[in-house]
């Protein structure tokens, strides 16, 4: 099951930072259709926000068509976002988490660590006209 954390410097909405794990969780595997989510006031409680707040995040992956709310039950993962095959997930992963411990150990914060990725991506993935 997924457990949510909030960076309270984001200057991203809290409901659109749980949106967006949970998509990150259904692009790498960790969550797959069928899985269900925790309780909105589980959520709550445990990041010490509103529950409408998990209401609203929740709502916004039902409209994506990524998850359903079963009255009295809970809401369900229903859509998926990943690609590739777990397999080769999981040995780039690895492959990954020994980068980015070298790059730690190099002196790196996290947020030099993640504007090194976001520009190397950007750089390795031209946009092609007509796309944003």
């Amino acid at each position: 099951m997924i457990e949510f954390v909030l960076d309270g410097r984001s200057k991203v909405n809290t409901y659109v930072q749980l949106v967006q794990q949970v998509k990150q969780a259904l692009r790498v595997g960790l969550l797959v259709p069928g899985d269900q989510l925790p309780k909105v006031r589980d959520v709550a409680q445990s990041l010490a926000i509103n529950p409408n707040t998990v209401l609203k995040a929740y709502r916004e992956l039902e409209h994506e068509g990524l998850a359903e709310g079963r009255p009295g039950v809970g809401t369900f993962v229903k859509g998926t976002l990943g690609n590739a095959p777990l397999s080769g997930q999981a040995e780039l992963r690895d492959d990954l988490v020994a980068w980015v411990h070298r790059a730690r150990d190099a002196g790196l914060t996290p947020d030099d660590i993640t504007a090194l990725v976001q520009t190397t991506i950007r750089a390795s993935y031209p946009r092609q006209e007509g796309h944003a």
